[in-house]
C-alpha cells in the first residue's frame, strides 16, 4: 500500500470519531515518517469540498489543520453540489462530485451510473474540450435538479 493510501486512511479513521479532526501537519509528517509536503499533497488531493470536506488550516508556530466531512441531508447536499459545480467542469471533478453524492446517500447506484454516462467522454466526445466542459456542467446540473425535484 502506498504512503498517500496510509495517510488516507489514518486521515479517515481520525474522522470516524466525530466527523471533524485536526492535525499539526509537522508532528502528523514526523510520527508515520514522511515530508510535511506529503501530507498537504494528500489533503489537497483526497478532501477537496468536492468529496465531501471541508479544509481549515492556520499557519504559524501553533498551526494546524482542520478537515471536517461535511454533513448535509441529501435536499442540501444535491443543492449545493449543484450551486458549487459553475459554468464549466471537468471529467475528473465531476466524477468526485457524483461518487461524493453517491457515498454519502444522496444518489443511488442507478442515478449515479445514468449521470456517468451522460457526462462522460464517450458521450461528448464530438464536442471541443472547453464545449464539453460546459456541455457537461449542464448535464450534471441539469439532472441533479431533476433527481432533487427543482427542474421545473
Amino acid at each position: 500500500m502506498s504512503l498517500s493510501n496510509d495517510i488516507t486512511r489514518m486521515l479517515l479513521e481520525m474522522l470516524e470519531e466525530g466527523g471533524t479532526t485536526e492535525i499539526q501537519r509537522n508532528e502528523f509528517a514526523q510520527s508515520i515518517g514522511c515530508v510535511p509536503s506529503q501530507i498537504n499533497y494528500v489533503i489537497s488531493s483526497r478532501f477537496t469540498p468536492e468529496q465531501g470536506y471541508i479544509v481549515e488550516s492556520r499557519r504559524g508556530g501553533g498551526g494546524y489543520i482542520k478537515i471536517t466531512r461535511m454533513k448535509l441531508d441529501k435536499p442540501s447536499l444535491i443543492m449545493h453540489t449543484v450551486n458549487c459545480i459553475g459554468d464549466s467542469i471537468d471529467l475528473a471533478t465531476c466524477r468526485a462530485n457524483v461518487m461524493n453524492l453517491h457515498h454519502s446517500g444522496a444518489i443511488g447506484s442507478p442515478a449515479a451510473r445514468l449521470i456517468l454516462a451522460a457526462t462522460g467522454e464517450n458521450a461528448l466526445k464530438n464536442l471541443p474540450i472547453p464545449v464539453r466542459e460546459r456541455v457537461r456542467a449542464s448535464i450534471l446540473k441539469q439532472m441533479l435538479l431533476t433527481i432533487e425535484g427543482k427542474d421545473d
